[in-house]
């Protein structure tokens, strides 16, 4: 008995399936060689926006770090020095607010900034229990080559984003800290500082 040959079906490439199979097969045991990450597999959370926000400010973190090592400083100090250098004094309490972090946190930073010569503590006039906290000439040196630091990340960092993105985007994140601070047990309320941003893009938006 002759058996014939049947033709495929119509709109089907049976050759062009089978090869593109042996190619994705051949790249993921390629990329297992290599000790890569099949195509096949995608980071836990990879939807979350929490995976991409902590992507965006792992990446955020290594480009100022990489720029404040060559000041002696560490990722995280600069936002102590920006505050001092924008509000001239501030109390430990006031500090670790702004900061949104406890003020065990925000204590051991300043110690080690001082360490450096950077910020000064002074006890404040009238209430020895009341430690305030000061950049020193040093620091205010400091402060302004942070100052162009950030201005370069950031830079970096909004590139692809127009001017309402930008300010969609910081409405969103400060929401999103506010909740964060409250679930940790640290201040969530707006400081003046959000109070003031908010205003000026509510007031931006309106311009345009």
């Amino acid at each position: 008995m002759q058996i014939q040959d049947r033709p495929a079906a119509a709109g089907t490439n049976s050759g062009a399936s089978v090869g593109d199979k042996h190619k994705r097969d051949h790249q993921d045991e390629a990329a297992s060689v290599l000790g890569l990450p099949s195509k096949k597999l995608r980071p836990p959370g990879v939807r979350s926006v929490g995976w991409a926000l902590v992507q965006a400010a792992r990446l955020h973190r290594a480009r100022t770090g990489d720029r404040l090592a060559k000041l002696g400083l560490f990722a995280g100090q600069e936002q102590v020095v920006q505050a001092l250098a924008s509000a001239g004094t501030m109390t430990m309490g006031d500090l670790a607010a702004l900061l949104r972090v406890r003020p065990p946190t925000a204590s051991k930073t300043v110690t080690r900034l001082a360490a450096l010569g950077i910020v000064e503590r002074r006890a404040e006039s009238g209430d020895g229990r009341v430690v305030r906290v000061q950049l020193t000439e040093a620091g205010m040196a400091k402060a302004e080559a942070i100052e162009r630091i950030q201005e370069e990340v950031e830079a970096e960092l909004l590139d692809h984003l127009d001017k309402t993105d930008r300010r969609r985007l910081r409405k969103l994140l400060r929401k999103a800290a506010r909740g964060l601070a409250e679930a940790a047990g640290a201040s969530g309320q707006t400081t003046e500082a959000d109070a003031e941003i908010e205003a000026e893009d509510e007031a931006e938006a309106l311009a345009t």
